[in-house]
This record gives structure tokens, C-alpha cells and sequence, in this order.
């Protein structure tokens, strides 16, 4: 059993996101230790991109300061490396398409894996390409995880037959960021991904407060926060790791107050 597929297995999973190298990449290290040990199940880590098309203005701003400060794709290679020494939680790497290409496929895979990532999330990788990367990352036992959003209606049973790790429910139309109510049928389009394999399913996009995580636990098997997170660290920058670290310790206990009936 991959350390995926061991998270999903000990019960509703909080996943927290983290651009890397916003401030700068030692506070990057220090919010995933942080993350870690306020009991994050899985964490994404957020390679920074001068065009993220998938990102709201809160995680674009994030890349901008983060290139801003000299953060590199060899750089981010290097502090999960170090981070690696300190924690077996499992991380995810999110990035696009243009970073891998530029970096080399099979270089960039195989550098992940030898740094100890566990998955790859590439949201602007259309299902139909993923052949791209999906023999790499396989031969080098990494999972590429599949997107699956409100608009992907009959195209859903067919991502999720040939998913891996779990699936990524994108919960709102358009790009990322804080929302005040969710409003997509998400049940639904989990019960499409369960009805064709029986993978675990998060939620992401536009989660930010504990009692959103606990209505989302009710109907997935994993909870997603990347812009609440970043918004953070833009308000506290290189004195966010406390407060980062507090908020996902209660993001995490609304998900075992959930999954305990609370």
C-alpha cells in the first residue's frame, strides 16, 4: 500500500496547500514540518509559475513573490530533501505543464521521486494528454492525480477509471480561492467517480473554515485548503509557520469532530 493510499485509509484526510518559496524557502520547510506534526495528512506543494491559469489572485500573488525571492524548481528539489529527513508525511507536488517541460519529463519525475514525492497534481494537463507524463511517473511510483470538475459532466467515468491515488474534486467553476458557499452538487460528482472505482475522493477549491471542511467530510474522503493557507502567509510572512500551523490543527480536529458524529 503506497503512503496515498494509507492516509485515505485511516479516515477523513485534511490537505493542506503551500506555495513553496513564499516567503522564502526555509519558512516553505518550516510550514511543512509544522503542517506535519499539526496533523496534515498529505500536503501539496505548490511549485511557483509566472502564468498559473488555474490559481486565484491570493496563490498568484504567492508565485509572484515567491519568484520574486529566487525560488527555483532545483531549489524546491533540495528543501524537500531536507524536509524528507524530518517527516514521512506524504507530499504532492502542484504544479503545470510548461515547469515539467522545461525541467525535462523524465528529469523532473525522477528528481521528484528521489526526493520522496508521492504524487504529481497538474491541473492544466487535460486527461486526454496525460500520457505525458503517466508512463514516468509510474515506472518512478509516483501518482498523477486526476482533476475532476462541475463542467466534466460525462467525461467524469471516464477520468476516474483510469485514476490513481485519488481523485481532486474541483468544487467551484472557475480558478482558486476563498469562497463563502459552495454550492456545487459535490456529492454527486463523487458518487459518478464510486459508482465506476472505488478511489478516494477530496474536495478542493474555495474551503477555508472548519465548518465548510465538516460539510464537505460528510460527502468526500478528503478535505483540500490552498488559499486560506497562503492568505496567511501574505498577512504574516516570515512569521506565519505558528499561525499556519494552528489553523490546520483545527482545520484537522473539525474533520475528526465529524467523523467521530460530532
Amino acid at each position: 500500500m503506497s503512503r496515498i493510499q494509507q492516509v485515505f485509509s485511516r479516515g477523513k484526510a485534511f490537505i493542506p496547500f503551500v506555495t513553496a518559496g513564499d516567503p522564502e524557502l526555509g519558512v516553505t520547510a518550516r510550514i511543512i514540518q509544522g503542517m506535519a506534526e499539526a496533523g496534515a495528512d498529505l500536503i501539496e506543494i505548490g511549485i511557483p509559475f509566472s502564468d498559473p491559469v488555474a490559481e486565484g489572485i491570493v496563490i498568484q500573488k504567492a508565485d509572484e513573490r515567491a519568484l520574486a525571492s529566487g525560488t527555483t524548481t532545483d531549489g524546491i528539489f533540495e528543501m524537500v530533501s531536507r524536509v524528507r529527513e524530518q517527516t514521512d508525511v506524504p507530499l504532492a507536488f502542484m504544479t503545470y505543464i510548461n515547469p515539467v517541460f522545461v525541467y525535462g519529463v523524465e528529469p523532473f519525475v525522477r528528481r521528484a521521486a528521489g526526493v520522496g514525492i508521492d504524487a504529481l497534481i497538474v491541473p492544466d494537463l487535460p486527461f486526454e494528454e496525460k500520457d505525458e507524463l503517466q508512463p514516468v511517473c509510474r515506472a518512478c511510483g509516483i501518482d498523477l492525480i486526476s482533476l475532476i470538475a462541475p463542467t466534466s459532466r460525462e467525461r467524469i467515468t471516464r477520468i476516474a477509471a483510469e485514476a490513481e491515488g485519488f481523485v481532486y474534486c474541483v468544487s467551484s467553476l472557475g480558478v482558486t480561492g476563498v469562497r463563502k458557499e459552495i454550492t456545487t452538487d459535490v456529492g454527486e460528482m463523487i458518487s459518478l467517480v464510486k459508482a465506476v472505482k472505488n478511489i478516494p475522493c477530496a474536495i478542493g477549491f474555495g474551503i477555508s473554515t472548519p465548518e465548510q471542511a465538516r460539510a464537505m467530510a460528510e460527502k468526500a474522503d478528503g478535505v483540500i485548503v490552498g488559499s486560506a493557507i497562503v492568505r496567511m502567509m501574505e498577512q504574516y510572512g516570515k512569521d506565519c509557520v505558528h499561525p499556519v500551523t494552528e489553523y490546520v490543527r483545527t482545520m484537522k480536529r473539525a474533520l475528526q469532530a465529524n467523523a467521530q458524529g460530532n
